[in-house]
C-alpha cells in the first residue's frame, strides 16, 4: 500500500494539463515505462530525464549576436511580408528590430493568421532561437518561442532536452515534465544524514526539481550533485529489490541436505590433481548452504578451465550422500555431452549412477531413462532444455546444477521448481567471468563464490596480435605444432561470403586451407547450419585425433573440451567482443602442453585495438571482463543474461560503481532495522524498490 501523498505520482498522465489520448500515446512511446505498466503515469516522466540543456541566457542586441548561436532577444514588430501567391516554398518574413538594428523572422509553411497573431505589427515580443546569416541578413527562422513581455516568465532560460518520438516537440514534452514536477510532494529523508552530508547532496525533491527545471547548465550532467543524489537512490531501490529477494528465499522451506563424504573422498581419490584453494572454498560454500534449513541459489563464477565442473559434481554427490538425486543442465547439447564425457570416469570411481537425457534421446531409451529417474534408479541425470519437459519426474531432486544459466528462459527456470517435493538446491555457473559491479548489479539476490585459481599444470596462453598481410607466417606456426602431433583450431566470424561485410568465411577457408596450405593434412569443417548428427560426427573425429585441423564458427565458443589441440587461429578478430575472445581462447590450453592464440585482424578504431591489446597482455578473464565493461558498458555486456534488464534511467553502471558498492552496504543495513521498509521515512525508497524491475523479474527466479 502507498501512502496517500504518493498516490498522485501514479496516477495517469493524462490527469496533467495538456495531455490527451493523442499526446499520451507518443508519450508511451517516448517513455522507457517499467515492465507491466501499459500507460504513462505521472511518476514515469519524473524519470525520462535530460539529456542535455538548451541555454537561452544569452540576450544580446540584434547588431552583436553571433551567427550560430541560441540567443534571446527583445524586438519591436515592424512588417509582415507573406509568401507570393501561389508561391507556397518562398517564405513568409517578419521584420523586427531593436535599438542596434534589424532582424528577419522566417517562416515557412506559414499560416498568416497565426503568423500576424503570434507578431502583431507594433508590438514589443520577446523571441528566441538560432540566429543566422544569409545574403547579408541577420534572420531566426522558426522561433522556439515567442512571447509578450507579460508572458516573459514562461520562456525558460535553461531548456532541458529530452529523448523524444515522432510528433512529440521538445517544448511540449517539457511543459508536461514540470507539470509532473508540480505533484512531487516532499517525503522524509531515508539516506543516513551523515552520508548525506559527507557527499554534499540535496534532498529527493530538490534533486527531482533540478533535473527538470536547471538553474545551470551542468545540473543535468552525470557529476551534478542532483545527478548523482537520484543515481544513488536508484542503485539503493536496485539492491533493496535483491535483498528483499533474497529474504524471500531464506523463509522458503527447504531441507538440510549433509552428505557423509564418503562419495565425495571417491571423487577427489580419482581426480589427476588436488582441488585448488578457490575450489575447496566454494565447496565449503555450497556445503554450508546445503546443510542449512533454507533453500540455497548460489552462483558459481568461474573463467575457463577454471575447474567448475569438478565443483559441480562434488555438489551433486552431495545431495546423494545423502540419498537425493541431482541434476545438470547445460544449453547446447554439445556442452551437455561434454559434460558426460568429462564426468562419466569419476562417476564410475566413485559409483554414481549417471544418465543424459537431450533431445536426441527418444522412444524406448527415453523412456527408460525416464523410468529410471522416476523410480531413483539414477543418481545425476545430465542434460539440455528436455529436462524441462513435463514427463521428466524425480524420485527425490535434491540439487540442480544450471551451467550458462542465462541461456535458459525464465518460463524454463520455472518449471524447475516443479522437479523437486521440496524447492531443490540449486547452483548456478557460468563461464563468463562478470565484473563485480555486475555480479552485485545483475546477481545480488544470489549468495556468490568465484574460483580465481588454475588447476595446477595448466599454462597461461601465449596471444599474439597479427596483421593480415602475416597469415603466411601464422600458417607455418601451426603446421609446426601438427607436427609435433598436436591439433588446431581455426575460427572464422561467419559461415560463407557475405556482400555486405568482407570478413573471412568459414567455408571459404576450409576450402583454402584444405586444397593450398595444408593439402597433406586432415581438415574438418563445423558451423551452426550442418545438421546435428554432421556436426557430432565432426566433433567426434576432431576429439579422436582424427583431423589435424578444424575450421569452424563460434559454434565451439562454449563445450568443446580436445586436451590436445593446443593452437587457435582467430580470423578477422577485431569482429569479436572481448568475452567472446576470451572464450574462444579458452578452447585451448585445456591439457598442461604450452598453447597458443593468434588473433589476426586489422585494428581500424581505438575500441578494436583495445580489445586486442588486451587479449595480448592478459589471460585473466576477470581483468577482460572489467575492461570489457569499460569498452562497451553495461548494456551489451550483460544482453543476452536473461535475468531481467536493470533499464537504469539515472544511474551508470561504470561511472557510479563505486556506488553500487556503498548501496549494497546500505540496504543491508536497512533491512535490518525496517525488514519490510515499512517505517514512514522509508516510504518513499519504498515506492522506488516497488517500481524497479529487478524486483518482479528475479522474484520469478527464487
Amino acid at each position: 500500500m502507498r501512502p496517500a501523498e504518493l498516490s498522485p505520482l501514479f496516477a495517469s498522465a493524462r490527469s496533467l494539463t495538456g495531455v490527451g489520448p493523442r499526446v499520451e500515446e507518443m508519450l508511451r512511446k517516448a517513455v522507457r515505462l517499467p515492465p507491466g505498466v501499459t500507460e504513462t503515469r505521472v511518476v514515469d516522466l519524473l524519470w525520462h530525464t535530460p539529456t542535455g540543456i538548451v541555454d537561452r541566457r544569452s540576450a544580446p542586441t540584434i547588431a552583436s549576436a553571433v551567427p550560430g548561436t541560441i540567443v534571446t532577444l527583445e524586438v519591436r514588430v515592424l512588417r509582415h511580408r507573406p509568401s507570393p501567391r501561389g508561391n507556397t516554398r518562398a517564405p513568409y518574413k517578419v521584420q523586427v528590430e531593436d535599438d542596434s538594428g534589424r532582424l528577419d523572422i522566417v517562416f515557412f509553411h506559414a499560416e498568416r493568421r497565426f503568423v500576424e497573431a503570434q507578431l502583431p505589427v507594433g508590438e514589443t515580443r520577446f523571441v528566441s532561437g538560432r540566429i543566422e546569416r544569409y545574403n547579408d541578413n541577420t534572420q531566426m527562422t522558426h522561433p522556439d518561442y515567442i512571447v509578450a513581455p507579460d508572458k516573459r516568465d514562461d520562456l525558460p532560460m535553461l531548456e532541458p532536452v529530452y529523448p523524444l518520438t515522432a510528433g512529440l516537440s521538445g517544448k511540449v514534452l517539457s511543459k508536461i515534465c514540470r507539470r509532473a514536477v508540480e505533484r512531487l510532494p516532499r517525503l522524509p529523508e531515508w539516506q543516513d544524514p551523515a552520508w548525506m552530508k559527507s557527499q554534499a547532496w540535496p534532498a529527493f525533491h530538490d534533486a527531482v526539481v533540478a533535473l527538470h527545471k536547471p538553474q545551470d547548465a551542468g545540473d543535468v550532467s552525470n557529476g551534478s550533485p542532483f545527478w548523482q543524489r537520484l543515481a544513488y537512490d536508484e542503485l539503493l531501490a536496485g539492491q533493496l529489490a535483491l535483498g528483499l529477494v533474497r529474504q524471500k528465499q531464506k523463509v522458503q522451506p527447504g531441507r538440510r541436505v549433509s552428505g557423509d563424504g564418503r562419495i565425495r573422498a571417491r571423487i577427489a581419490d580419482a581426480l589427476p590433481f588436488a582441488l585448488t584453494g578457490a575450489q575447496r572454498r566454494a565447496l565449503a560454500d555450497i556445503a554450508a548452504d546445503m546443510n542449512a534449513p533454507h533453500r540455497m541459489l548460489r552462483l558459481l563464477q568461474g573463467d575457463v578451465g577454471s575447474g567448475k565442473t569438478v565443483v559441480a559434481l562434488m555438489t551433486m554427490a552431495m545431495a546423494v550422500e545423502a540419498g537425493g538425486q541431482a541434476a545438470l543442465m547445460a544449453p547446447p547439447e554439445v556442452l551437455a555431452r561434454q559434460h558426460v564425457e568429462t564426468i562419466a570416469p569419476l562417476a564410475e570411481k566413485a559409483g554414481l549412477r549417471l544418465a543424459i537425457l537431450t533431445g536426441r534421446e527418444k522412444g524406448k531409451a527415453r523412456e527408460l531413462v525416464l523410468r529410471h529417474l522416476a523410480a531413483g534408479e539414477i543418481d545425476i541425470v545430465i542434460g539440455t532444455h528436455a529436462l524441462f519437459q513435463p514427463d521428466v519426474h524425480f524420485h527425490d531432486l535434491g540439487v540442480a546444477v544450471i551451467d550458462e544459466q542465462h541461456r535458459f528462459g525464465v518460463m524454463q527456470r520455472l518449471a524447475l521448481r516443479q522437479k523437486g517435493d521440496l524447492n531443490p538446491d540449486v547452483l548456478v555457473m557460468t563461464a563468463t567471468p562478470i565484473p563485480r559491479t555486475l555480479t552485485l548489479a545483475f546477481y545480488g539476490h544470489l549468495d556468490v563464490s568465484v574460483i580465481d585459481e588454475l588447476p595446477p599444470g595448466r599454462q597461461a596462453i601465449k596471444t599474439y596480435w597479427k596483421l593480415p598481410y602475416e597469415r603466411a607466417k601464422v600458417y607455418e606456426g601451426v603446421r609446426k605444432v601438427i607436427a609435433e602431433g598436436k591439433q588446431a583450431y581455426f575460427v572464422c566470424p561467419m559461415i560463407s561470403e557475405s556482400e555486405k561485410m568482407q570478413t573471412q568465411a568459414a567455408e571459404d577457408l576450409y576450402y583454402r586451407l584444405s586444397t593450398e596450405v595444408y593439402p597433406d593434412l586432415r581438415v574438418g569443417l563445423l558451423h551452426g547450419q550442418m545438421k546435428p548428427d554432421a556436426k557430432e560426427d565432426v566433433m567426434l573425429k576432431f576429439r579422436a585425433g582424427e583431423l589435424d585441423v578444424l575450421v569452424s564458427t563460434v559454434v565451439i565458443e562454449v563445450g568443446v573440451d580436445v586436451p590436445n589441440a593446443i593452437a587457435m587461429v582467430i580470423e578477422d578478430a577485431n569482429r569479436f567482443g572481448l568475452a567472446q575472445l576470451h572464450q574462444l581462447r579458452g578452447r585451448v590450453g585445456r591439457g598442461s602442453d604450452q598453447s597458443y592464440c593468434v588473433l589476426v585482424a586489422e585494428a581500424k578504431t581505438e575500441e578494436a585495438r583495445a580489445r586486442l591489446e588486451t587479449m595480448v597482455a592478459t589471460t585473466d578473464g576477470f581483468k577482460i571482463a572489467e575492461q570489457d565493461l569499460r569498452l562497451r558498458g553495461p548494456g551489451q555486456l550483460m544482453g543476452t543474461m536473461q535475468h531481467g534488464n536493470l533499464d537504469l534511467k539515472i544511474a551508470d553502471l561504470v561511472k557510479d560503481a563505486r556506488m553500487i558498492e556503498v548501496a549494497r552496504d546500505c540496504s543491508e543495513w536497512l533491512l535490518q532495522i525496517d525488514l519490510h521498509l515499512q517505517l514512514p521515512e522509508h516510504q518513499g525508497i519504498l515506492s522506488q524498490v516497488q517500481e524497479h524491475p529487478v524486483d518482479k523479474t528475479l522474484l520469478t527466479v527464487s
